[in-house]
């Protein structure tokens, strides 16, 4: 989801709590998908996903005035997707007895540890990391290890989305320049 997406759905809800129908109808259309995939990768069945996704889009019905147009939109349906997600587990898992075998497994600590095999690879990525000017891999652990988006990373790093993107294609360069 984009932050124009946040926006949208924000001004969508918004009109929807004026009664503007056209805008209620657009506003459950856009998120029903971004509903489902939100709650497909915990979700094994395809028919619950679809049945959570509805509960979902009934509880937002229900909700509706309780969302306060001067905070952000995506926290507060966050909020309904999980509530109604541990619903969904509850109800599900209420009645189900399980059974625990003793399985023989006998874990060593190389089981948990990153192989050292590969341990002179890590530390010559550590190295060429080391060696980058701290802004330049600032911003390209904000986008490669920590996930932020461009315009998240701009906003920190006080630069253009453009900025960001060439600063990240030029480190992967010479990232691959010193290790490969």
């Amino acid at each position: 989801m984009t932050n124009n997406d946040e926006t949208r759905w924000a001004t969508l809800i918004s009109a929807a709590q004026t009664g503007d129908k056209a805008s209620y109808s657009q506003l459950l259309a856009e998120l029903y998908p971004y509903i489902k995939n939100v709650i497909a990768p915990r979700i094994s069945q395809k028919d619950a996903i679809d049945d959570i996704a509805q509960e979902i889009l009934i509880s937002l019905h229900g909700s509706m005035n309780t969302y306060d147009g001067k905070r952000a939109f995506k926290p507060w349906l966050h909020a309904i997707i999980t509530y109604r997600t541990y619903d969904y587990f509850r109800k599900h898992y209420k009645n189900n007895t399980y059974t625990y075998e003793d399985l023989d497994f006998t874990a060593t600590p190389e089981d948990y540890v990153t192989s050292t095999a590969h341990i002179g690879e890590y530390k010559d990525i550590e190295k060429a990391l080391d060696s980058l000017p701290k802004k330049q891999r600032k911003v390209f652990e904000m986008a490669k290890i920590q996930g932020y988006s461009m315009k998240e990373i701009a906003s920190e790093m006080d630069m253009s989305e453009s900025a960001v993107k060439v600063s990240i294609h030029r480190t992967l360069g010479k990232l691959k320049e010193m290790i490969g």
